[in-house]
């Protein structure tokens, strides 16, 4: 029983390093469909500003470590099955709390762009994309408000994806035989 969080600023590849990891059998739990429901359970305009929201007012009303309560029941409920894959844990809150109730069994892997990267691809999405100001601005709500940087400083294994999909995509199938 492993469980693999991906931690990283918006834009690093998380999701792509997750699309690996699901591909060699892991089960994928997306942290932020907690916001989407959420968004969607409002009634609310799926974009920054409302994701930006939701995401503070949950951390507001259950704690900075809301998301890995939010979605513990999700995990232990794969973990029946799976090795888990955890696509964009954020806080610091989160990664103490993760870690205490997974133990040894709790690896985090940071994927890592330089902002300049990471905001070009952030403003070239096709969907979830974010304007230059927004890019900055969540950037700074996540070293600042959220302590991103402690579990991207204390991750089991770091990626540096500054170059090509396929180059990414191989530096996790490194990550995935080191698990192993």
């Amino acid at each position: 029983m492993k469980v693999i969080s991906i931690v990283g600023m918006a834009g690093a590849g998380k999701t792509e390093v997750a699309s690996v990891f699901e591909k060699h059998g892991f089960k994928r739990i997306r942290f932020g469909d907690i916001t989407d429901e959420e968004i969607k359970k409002r009634g609310l305009t799926l974009n920054e500003a409302s994701e930006c929201l939701v995401r503070e007012q949950l951390r507001q009303e259950q704690g900075m470590d809301a998301y890995a309560k939010l979605n513990l029941a999700r995990i232990d409920e794969a973990l029946k099955y799976a090795d888990v894959a955890i696509d964009g844990l954020y806080s610091w809150e989160e990664y103490i709390f993760l870690k205490e109730y997974y133990g040894p069994n709790f690896y985090v892997v940071a994927v890592w762009s330089t902002p300049e990267t990471r905001y070009a691809r952030l403003t070239g999405r096709q969907n979830r994309s974010l304007t230059l100001e927004e890019a900055i601005s969540r950037d700074r709500e996540e070293i600042e408000e959220i302590k991103k940087g402690g579990p991207i400083a204390m991750a089991d294994f770091t990626i540096i994806n500054e170059s090509s999909l396929q180059e990414l995509r191989k530096q996790t199938e490194k990550v995935i035989a080191g698990l192993k």
